[in-house]
């Protein structure tokens, strides 16, 4: 008889944080690990893959299968073992410097190109492993060590990308609010597509402008928005523009077949289960459209 899943099995010991304390990574952790606990998925079924910088210890705490890859190179490896076990529920993971700066490419193919796997970004608006740099989510004039005068560039507006780039879930938490993150990260990952969990979760070391109160005070609650409908695009579009994307809660949701539903010749055995040991039958007959 199968035994239910709780908090307990997603606890990790074995490696002592490196973050800061108060830092709004773990209530990331947190709220993911309560999620996967209610959904009742068990930890070998998970497979959570990092990039690089204070966000690449998300999978040590996690308590599930873990891949580092390299910087702004979550999703693809995401991508890959969702292609070869699309059983395992597969979760990409990083900040708004891994995945809006160099991984930015990787993110926008991703959105269209639609692979069910999850994509939680931990956004703080600055560099915090590297000591407090300008990220592609500062805002315009942000000072720090490297912009003593201001950022002169204006900030990559992640929520409104993703809808431009054809993604079927967005939807934006806060890590000072766990239960409420929980609840979107449950959702993205029952959702049959990609989706962007984009966090809002402050660095308490390197950024004293959007702190825990910052985003309390500031924050835009949808659920509240009666009005508001998640699958409008353009509604979305149009909140996004009026809010500056200072939001929480789903954003917008499209239900459409995700990438392999829509490959032709889509086997639904997972690749580790084929045998690919054979020599391939009639090569040439499989060949023969790409000729």
């Amino acid at each position: 008889m199968a035994t239910a899943v709780t908090m307990k099995d997603y606890r990790v010991n074995a490696y002592p944080s490196t973050w800061c304390p108060g830092c709004g990574d773990f209530g990331v952790v947190a709220a993911t690990q309560r999620a996967l606990a209610n959904l009742g998925i068990p930890p070998h079924e998970v497979v959570a893959v990092t990039g690089i910088g204070c966000s690449g210890k998300f999978n040590y705490y996690l308590g599930a299968y873990a891949f580092n890859s390299m910087h702004g190179r979550s999703i693809p490896v995401a991508q890959a073992i969702k292609i070869a076990n699309k059983d395992l529920t597969v979760i990409a993971a990083g900040g708004d410097g891994d995945g809006y700066g160099i991984g930015v490419g990787h993110f926008v193919h991703a959105c269209r190109r639609n692979i069910d796997i999850t994509y939680i970004v931990m956004d703080n608006h600055i560099y915090g492993l590297t000591t407090g740099q300008t990220s592609p989510t500062s805002d315009k004039g942000f000072v720090t060590k490297t912009t003593p005068y201001g950022a002169a560039e204006y900030p990559i507006r992640p929520l409104s990308l993703a809808l431009a780039s054809g993604c079927g879930f967005i939807a934006q938490g806060f890590s000072g609010e766990v239960k409420h993150l929980q609840g979107l990260i449950e959702a993205a990952i029952q959702h049959k597509g990609f989706a962007l969990v984009n966090v809002f979760s402050p660095c308490v070391t390197f950024n004293k402008v959007q702190t825990y109160d910052w985003w309390r005070d500031n924050l835009v609650n949808l659920d509240e928005d009666e009005t508001y409908d998640p699958t409008d695009r353009a509604a979305a579009f149009q909140k996004m523009t009026e809010t500056d994307g200072v939001v929480r809660g789903i954003i917008y949701r499209e239900e459409r077949k995700h990438y392999q539903e829509e490959l032709p010749n889509y086997d639904p055995n997972p690749l580790v289960e084929q045998d690919l040991s054979q020599p391939i039958k009639d090569r040439e007959k499989l060949l023969a459209p790409f000729m």
